[in-house]
């Protein structure tokens, strides 16, 4: 997996190829040579990870906005707590 492009990665992807550094890593199946190349690949997979994250956040967020799907928020009841609540 290490020769597709980061771009082209799919989130799903890119958590798979951390794991499979993190278990070589364990596992001691990588040498020093290699070690800061799996270093560097994981630093960009953990961004990669991160901004995909961070924009579903904001795509998610932009949808509620838009379509006004927030629950509204629920007036405190004054006086005696009814019977309906558990506290």
């Amino acid at each position: 997996m290490m020769n597709k492009e980061l771009k082209d990665l799919t989130y799903r992807e890119a958590t798979q190829e951390l794991e499979e550094i993190l278990r070589a890593i364990e596992n001691d199946a990588v040498d020093v040579d290699e070690l800061t190349q799996k270093v560097q690949r994981s630093s960009q997979l953990i961004k990669l990870c991160k901004d995909k994250l961070r924009n579903a956040e904001k795509a998610i967020d932009q949808v509620f906005n838009e379509e006004n799907c927030e629950a509204p928020a629920k007036p405190k009841a004054e006086g005696k707590p009814t019977g309906n609540t558990l506290f």
